[in-house]
C-alpha cells in the first residue's frame, strides 16, 4: 500500500509540476494567439496520456492488493513500472486486422474518436483558478455534451464491425446510456443550483467555506448518484454491462486489434481521470486547502484518492444485469435525484441564497 498511497501521488505531483513549470516558462514569452492555443493544445495532448498511464498502473496495483495478487511485477522490477510500455509496444506490433464485411471508414473512424472525445474534455476542467485553458460560463453543459460521444463512437464501432457480439454490446451500450444519462444531469444540476453557475471556477468558489459534500442531504444524495453514474459512464463494474466479457468475449471492440484496441482502452481511462476530477471540483472542494500545498496539488491529490474509491468500487462488487441497472436508475435514481433537485433549489431560495 506505501506504493498506492505515498509513492504514485508523489510521482503524480512531480510529473504535473514539471509539465506546468515547463509549459508555463514557455507560454510566458509568447503572446500571439495562435501559438499559445497550439502550446496549450500541445500540454493537453501530452499530461491526458500521462495521467491515463499512471491511473492504469495504479488499479493494477490496487486491485492485486486488494484480491491478494501480485500485479505487474517482473517487467521493471521491483515493482513492474515498464508493464504499460512492453503493453503499449505489443499493442504497436500487432497486425491491424478489419473484418471483411465491416464498414471500414466508420470502423477506423471510431476510436479515434473515442479518445479524441476524452481528451477534448480536459481543455474546461481547472486544477487550480489560474491553471485552466478555457474558462467558459457553460463548461458543465460542454462536458455533458462531450461526454456523450464515446457512447456515440462505441455505437458506431459494434455497428461497422459486422459482427453480432459487437453489435449486442452497442445495443447495451445504448441501453446503459438510458439508465444513467437522467440521474447524472439532475446530479449535476443540484450542484449547479447551490452554486447558482454552470462555470465550474465559480462552482468551486461557492465551497470556499463549506464543501458542497457536507450541505445535509442534498450533499450526499448528489454525490452519490453522480459517483454511481460515473461507474456507468466508463463503464466500471459493477455496471459494466456493454462489455460482459463472460456474455460477449469484451464488447464493441471485439474486432478491434492493436492500437484501435488501445485507444478504447486509453479513452475509458481518460474519461475515469476526467470524473474523479468531476467529483473533486463539484463535491470536495476542489483546490480549496491548506496552504502548505498549492492549489493544483490540492486538486490532483483529492482527484487520486476520488479514483482510489472507484477502483474500490469496482473491484468489490459484481456487474449487475441490464434490466437491474434500468431498475435501478428508473424507480430510484431518477425521483430521488429530482427530489434532490427540487430540495436544492429550495436551499438556494431560503438558506443558501
Amino acid at each position: 500500500m506505501l506504493l498506492t498511497l505515498v509513492i504514485l501521488p508523489i510521482i503524480i505531483f512531480v510529473i504535473a509540476f514539471g509539465i506546468f513549470f515547463v509549459f508555463s516558462f514557455i507560454l510566458s514569452h509568447f503572446t500571439n494567439f495562435y501559438i499559445k492555443s497550439f502550446l496549450e493544445l500541445l500540454v493537453i495532448l501530452i499530461a491526458a496520456p500521462i495521467s491515463a498511464i499512471l491511473v492504469i498502473y495504479t488499479e493494477r496495483k490496487f486491485a492485486a492488493r486488494l484480491h491478494s495478487r501480485i500485479g505487474p511485477y517482473l517487467v521493471g522490477r521491483p515493482h513492474g513500472y515498464l508493464q504499460l510500455v512492453a503493453d503499449a509496444l505489443k499493442m504497436l506490433m500487432k497486425e491491424d486486422s478489419i473484418p471483411k464485411q465491416a464498414d471500414k471508414f466508420i470502423f477506423n473512424l471510431s476510436p479515434i474518436i473515442f479518445t479524441a472525445s476524452s481528451i477534448l474534455a480536459f481543455s474546461v476542467i481547472p486544477l487550480s483558478e489560474k491553471v485552466v485553458f478555457i474558462n467558459w460560463d457553460l463548461a458543465i453543459l460542454f462536458l455533458l455534451a462531450v461526454g456523450s460521444i464515446p457512447i456515440i463512437s462505441s455505437t458506431l464501432a459494434g455497428w461497422s464491425s459486422n459482427s453480432k457480439y459487437p453489435m449486442i454490446s452497442a445495443i447495451r451500450t445504448a441501453g446503459v446510456l438510458l439508465a444513467y444519462e437522467i440521474p447524472l444531469v439532475l446530479s449535476i444540476l443540484s450542484i449547479a443550483v447551490l452554486a447558482n453557475s454552470f462555470n465550474l471556477i465559480e462552482i468551486v468558489k461557492a465551497q470556499s467555506n463549506m464543501p458542497f459534500i457536507l450541505i445535509p442531504i442534498i450533499g450526499q444524495i448528489s454525490f452519490i448518484v453522480f459517483l454511481l453514474c460515473a461507474l456507468a459512464e466508463t463503464n466500471k463494474a459493477p455496471f459494466d454491462i456493454s462489455e460482459a466479457e463472460s456474455e460477449l468475449v469484451s464488447g464493441v471492440n471485439v474486432e478491434y486489434s492493436g492500437m484501435k484496441f488501445g485507444l478504447f482502452y486509453l479513452g475509458e481511462y481518460l474519461f475515469t481521470v476526467v470524473n474523479s476530477l468531476l467529483i473533486t471540483l463539484l463535491f470536495l472542494g476542489g483546490w480549496h486547502g491548506p496552504k502548505f500545498l498549492p492549489d493544483w496539488a490540492w486538486t490532483i491529490l483529492k482527484a487520486y484518492f476520488v479514483y482510489l474509491l472507484l477502483l474500490l468500487i469496482r473491484w468489490s462488487y459484481m456487474r449487475l444485469r441490464l434490466d437491474q441497472l434500468i431498475e435501478l436508475s428508473w424507480k430510484w435514481l431518477i425521483p430521488i435525484s429530482f427530489v434532490n433537485l427540487i430540495l436544492a433549489i429550495l436551499y438556494r431560495l431560503y438558506i443558501g441564497g
